[in-house]
């Protein structure tokens, strides 16, 4: 990199060495904090969203998405905000991962909330309005990518996880774990693209040996193995889905006896999020 084009010519030889270094330092911290304000309030959104903060999650949200109002990241993460939220309202981490108990479902009046359905829909719509463009033009535009991998993983997950409607959902999971890959060919560090694959790969594991065939033959990935692995790289590596990840790796753990494992992830999400009642009740259930 050469002399800034601000220093006047006749005053560059003249300027030590070590100060221009100074300057450029400077410079390029200054642009980095700049830059760096934009991904802390989106990753801010999603811790509130763990924590259970929902409205405090879509305000930051909002925020965050004037300031970058073609960034598909914003309206799906707001999509996640709404899901995540319907989640808690519904107990579905509770009755689909924790309980063993296969009454547990009939005994709750599980009716989705329509409104909260038509935000969800209209922010993945949003969101696909503006990486649609961006990916016809440069298909490997990470950022892009992201946003669709995860609009297509949360569209599954209402499909399978609110609506109950599993073989609709596995078209999203196929095509996002197709993405995914894609963009991890192409930022193999990126962490948090490594959940759509995981998570595939580990919750259809747990079916019966017959539908993990019919969902191989169907393009279906179910290696136990590698989900967990996968879903280990999300939390070391990944900026907004790590504690979900965690809460899956926490559900693996419990699902293999291994329950100091289990119990170390869950302490580590009761003291990261201390507003969400789930994470202490699974510690006190394994206690």
């Amino acid at each position: 990199m050469g002399d800034f084009g601000f220093v006047r010519p006749g005053f560059r030889s003249a300027m030590p060495i070590v100060l221009r270094r100074l300057v450029l330092a400077f410079l390029v911290s200054w642009i980095a904090a700049s830059g760096a304000h934009a991904e802390t309030l989106l990753e801010n959104a999603y811790r509130q969203m763990y924590d259970l903060r929902f409205d405090e999650a879509h305000k930051a949200l909002a925020e965050w998405t004037r300031e970058h109002p073609e960034d598909p990241l914003g309206p799906v993460s707001d999509a996640a905000a709404y899901l995540y939220a319907e989640f808690d309202r519904l107990h579905i981490l509770q009755s689909e991962f924790f309980l063993e108990d296969s009454n547990f479902l009939a005994r709750e009046k599980l009716v989705p909330d329509a409104q909260v359905k038509q935000h969800f829909e209209e922010a993945l719509a949003r969101s696909q309005q503006l990486s649609g463009p961006i990916l016809a033009k440069t298909p490997l535009d990470r950022n892009a990518l992201f946003a669709e991998v995860l609009r297509l993983g949360l569209q599954a997950d209402y499909l399978a996880l609110v609506e109950k409607k599993y073989l609709a959902s596995l078209s999203d999971v196929k095509v996002g774990r197709g993405l995914a890959e894609k963009l991890l060919a192409v930022d193999p560090n990126y962490g948090d693209a490594y959940l759509a694959v995981g998570t595939e790969n580990y919750l259809l594991s747990l079916r019966a040996a017959p539908v993990r065939w019919l969902l191989r033959m169907g393009g279906a990935e179910t290696d136990k193995d590698r989900g967990v692995h996968d879903l280990m790289i999300t939390v070391e590596k990944g900026h907004y889905l790590p504690p979900y990840a965690k809460v899956l790796l926490a559900v693996a753990a419990g699902r293999d006896k291994n329950f100091a494992r289990a119990r170390e992830l869950l302490e580590s999400l009761v003291r990261e999020f201390p507003h969400n009642p789930l994470y202490s009740q699974e510690l006190a259930r394994l206690h």
